[in-house]
């Protein structure tokens, strides 16, 4: 066998992906809120792009007289580093208000407007820990311990390995770790859920002990609602029992932390709307909401009259070309959808008129042949976006589902299954649930049969407890 380093030729075929089909893909993948953040900051970034009304307010203007490209690029420099000079100023407020023009005043107005960030956790607390007079090296010490919070507010560090991280006595990590379990909100700093209902019954001004004990020691039973068990244990009632769990859920919170963490809930805006209208159900785009873009016309101008310096005019040519391909991906987002959008309607149409129970088994594979696009093309319409029907809004890709054979020889889709399997809980005797065994009975009285395992699947993506769990005592 000869070992050594040779040369070799050979020819192969790969798609390549380019720069502009890779922005095209991913602005089809965008929800229409994210879409209308990226052309606010495409207009920011780009110059030869604006608004079309905008555009045709230009146009309609009189042209002021042309003036050398460096010139006015120069001019525009000059005035964002003048503008940049007077914020550093002291008195760049006072300015401010001496301007009478409508355009400052709308711009200030929609400052004074803007909801400020929110604060974080470790924020909050250190902002109380600072109040106080601690020492420096214990304040040094209690901030690592804040950072080291998790998103409910607990620590998982023990004393001994914050001491070994930072390098400092152990005895100065348990006061840290105490002063941050003083803190508001009460149960920050808990090992574990015990210790943080623990923590919060101590700061009430009569808990019954029974609710103390079932805390301390029955909290896993409590959790898999096994009352007659804590009731044998405790020689207490099962009324007893549910008067203390009720007394929990009203006056203690397991999550202290969870009002500090989490986006801000944004309302769902639809990006495709179904109407009925002569019996027939049609489409319509949210195009109305994201705005039409054209290229500027001054700026196209500019590119003609900077041919004599190669540098300027590459510049803008490449401007102009982010431009024009930032628009097509925007309409081609837009058609790409409706076309999907329109293809689910016609197959979905008994949904649309009777419910969730009447949705089709429907693929992403017979979309993307129906409509002629590649597969990935109809997962990317299809993510993030809602449609509104008048059945209610629904996440695209809620409506894609494989199905299963009901007893008329008719497919029924996952999601009907799913739909079913709720309505059987909901309507089931809460003193005594359905089992997953008699649930998979209950369905085949529908004309559904599926496996146990299947139906085991179904609860638990519903978001539905065990028998044993939804038991009411």
């Amino acid at each position: 066998m000869r070992l050594g380093l040779t040369q070799s030729l050979r020819t192969e075929q790969r798609l390549i992906q380019s720069p502009q089909m890779i922005q095209a893909m991913q602005v089809l993948q965008m929800p229409l809120m994210e879409l209308k953040d990226q052309v606010d900051q495409e207009l920011q970034e780009n110059v030869f792009l604006e608004r079309k009304d905008e555009a045709e307010r230009t146009e309609a203007a009189a042209a002021p007289e042309p003036q050398p490209v460096e010139d006015r690029l120069q001019r525009e420099f000059s005035q964002e580093i003048e503008q940049l000079e007077a914020r550093l100023e002291p008195n760049w407020q006072k300015r401010q208000g001496s301007y009478s023009g409508d355009d400052e005043d709308k711009k200030l107005e929609a400052l004074n407007n803007t909801p400020g960030r929110s604060t974080s956790l470790p924020e909050y607390l250190m902002t109380q820990v600072r109040t106080q007079e601690y020492d420096p090296e214990l304040i040094r010490v209690v901030e690592h311990v804040v950072y080291s919070l998790d998103e409910d507010g607990r620590l998982t560090d023990t004393a001994e390995q914050i001491a070994q991280r930072l390098l400092v006595p152990l005895p100065l990590c348990e006061e840290a770790i105490e002063v941050v379990r003083d803190l508001e909100p009460v149960g920050v700093g808990a090992r574990d859920l015990r210790d943080c209902l623990l923590m919060q019954l101590d700061h009430l001004v009569f808990v019954r002990p029974l609710t103390r004990l079932i805390v301390d020691r029955h909290l896993d039973d409590l959790a898999m609602n096994k009352l007659p068990k804590i009731a044998k244990e405790t020689n207490a009632s099962t009324d007893e029992i549910k008067e203390s769990w009720e007394f929990l859920r009203t006056h203690c919170n397991p999550h202290p932390g969870s009002e500090f963490t989490g986006p801000t809930s944004s309302g769902v805006i639809p990006d495709v709307f179904v109407e009925e209208v002569d019996g027939k159900f049609e489409v319509k785009t949210q195009r109305g909401s994201v705005p039409e873009l054209s290229i500027s016309p001054h700026y196209r101008s500019l590119l003609q009259e900077a041919k004599s310096d190669p540098k300027i005019y590459e510049y803008l040519r490449r401007k102009i070309e982010a431009a024009k391909w930032f628009i097509e991906a925007v309409h081609q987002r837009q058609n790409t959808i409706e076309r999907v959008a329109n293809e689910i309607v016609r197959r979905q149409e008994g949904f649309l008129r009777h419910g969730v129970q009447h949705l089709k088994p429907m693929k992403m594979q017979d979309i993307a042949d129906a409509v002629h696009v590649h597969i990935s093309t109809v997962s990317r319409a299809a993510s993030g976006k809602y449609i509104q029907t008048p059945q209610g809004i629904f996440d695209m890709k809620r409506l894609f589902s494989s199905g299963t054979l009901s007893d008329q020889g008719d497919m029924v889709s996952q999601q009907a299954v799913k739909d079913t399997l709720k309505q059987i809980v909901d309507a089931e005797d809460k003193d005594n649930p359905l089992s997953d065994d008699q649930l998979v009975e209950e369905l085949g009285k529908r004309g559904v049969h599926i496996a146990r395992r299947t139906v085991t699947k179904y609860r638990k993506a519903l978001g539905i407890d065990s028998s044993t769990r939804r038991k009411q005592f």
